[in-house]
């Protein structure tokens, strides 16, 4: 999906609460990804076991679709890992924008209402 030249793209701030599980792993595990981009997000867990170069199966909701996604860990800090998606179809990317496309419009809807009272009280 992207080179290792290429930068990440740009992030949206979010919470969302995850289960994710190292792949062959037995045991899933519970994290919240923290902000999200086409290509990756930043996963906030406490698991110390999780290293670079690490494969996550992530589960997560959208609009009542529930879908697990691949992910590589790129880099891990005490709070959490920053990932790259590892998509294996249309629906996975698809998941993804639609996540996204929800975040950003939940966002703009609470901006438009601000908008709005402050103009009625000024």
């Amino acid at each position: 999906m992207q080179s290792t030249a290429e930068k990440p793209a740009p992030r949206i701030p979010l919470k969302l609460n995850v289960q994710y599980r190292k792949s062959y792993a037995r045991r899933d595990d519970g994290g919240s990804l923290k902000n999200i981009s086409i290509t990756g997000a930043f996963l906030e867990h406490e698991n110390p076991e999780i290293q670079p170069r690490d494969k996550l199966n992530l589960v997560f909701s959208v609009s009542g679709r529930t879908r697990t996604i691949m992910a590589q860990v790129v880099w891990c800090s005490t709070g959490g890992s920053g990932i790259r998606f590892l998509p294996e179809n249309n629906r996975d990317v698809q998941i993804v924008d639609d996540l996204i496309y929800f975040v950003q419009n939940r966002r703009e809807s609470r901006r438009n209402v601000l908008d709005d009272i402050f103009k009625r009280v000024g």
